[in-house]
């Protein structure tokens, strides 16, 4: 049984790196000043910042279902069967419509994850989907688990500027004028298919560093039955913006926290980045497989 793995680029897998893992990353759409891009196709990280930056309108839609059934169409030709992993339900109804098309007209081929996962621990996802196709796994079986282990992920952000959580409504004017006074830094959590305020009233860089550190312990701990055990998580760093220096730092002090762990970081999904602007932190985990599998 020959299984592909695709995703969107939700995940933050770059379309080279996929061609070196081996996986399809469905690029999602941007409307910029009234034109289409689509992400790490004509839409680069620096040219998203720069437009972001000069207050530009930009905003994200759904991969449109016939260019994801086009793609489906094409690996079919080689492959058996596809399993598809599109961020979360939660955030987006690119889930649901694709959801609809496998089982209408693409069933025992197409198999689309639900697992509520974007950005860092979503590509956590893509890498363990390769992990059991290895293995052997068929389709099925490979929804089926990366569904079982769903919430056994945490991310943690801190955001740099209220601007755009302004924005989309998140806090009010009021609250982010006087955030912005007080040069206010939250920290929000995802957790499935929520993105909610975890620690409203931080106002520095390394006390939102010291808090996200302090948060994944929590979760290692307690929240995501990880047994307190942390050879069997993956602990990852993620970020908005193109100044990698804040970041590397953050790298080094988790990797002093968790010393058994090697620590990476990844840009954040422009589809993210969006929502919450450039200067933005982020710590995430998520659990190993299962280890009998």
């Amino acid at each position: 049984m020959k299984v592909a793995v695709v995703s969107d680029s939700n995940s933050g897998i770059t379309q080279t790196e996929a061609q070196q893992l081996g996986v399809r990353v469905i690029p999602m759409p941007f409307t910029i000043e009234g034109e289409e891009y689509f992400e790490d196709i004509n839409l680069t990280q620096e040219k998203f910042y720069e437009k972001l930056l000069n207050d530009v309108s930009v905003s994200t839609s759904q991969p449109s279902i016939g260019f994801v059934m086009s793609v489906w169409d094409e690996l079919l030709q080689e492959y058996d069967q596809i399993v598809y992993i599109p961020m979360s339900s939660g955030l987006s109804e690119s889930c649901a419509s694709a959801q609809r098309v496998a089982e209408a007209s693409y069933q025992g081929k197409v198999f689309v994850v639900n697992n509520q996962r974007i950005s860092i621990t979503q590509r956590q996802s893509v890498l363990d989907a390769l992990e059991l196709v290895s293995k052997g796994y068929d389709g099925k079986r490979i929804r089926e688990i990366l569904e079982e282990v769903k919430m056994q992920s945490d991310i943690y952000i801190m955001v740099d500027t209220l601007k755009y959580l302004k924005k989309g409504g998140r806090i009010t004017p009021a609250a982010a004028a006087v955030g912005g006074l007080l040069k206010i830094k939250p920290i929000l959590r995802i957790k499935g298919e929520k993105l909610d305020k975890f620690r409203m009233m931080n106002r520095t860089i390394e006390n939102a560093k010291r808090i996200m550190i302090e948060a994944i312990k929590n979760s290692i701990r307690e929240e995501l039955s990880f047994d307190g055990r942390t050879d069997n998580v993956h602990i990852e760093v993620a970020y908005t913006g193109t100044d990698r220096a804040v970041v590397d730092e953050f790298i080094n002090q988790i990797q002093e926290e968790f010393p058994d762990q090697k620590i990476v970081g990844f840009p954040l999904s422009l589809s993210v980045s969006c929502h919450i602007g450039d200067g933005a932190l982020a710590m995430a985990v998520s659990k190993s497989l299962p280890e009998n599998l």
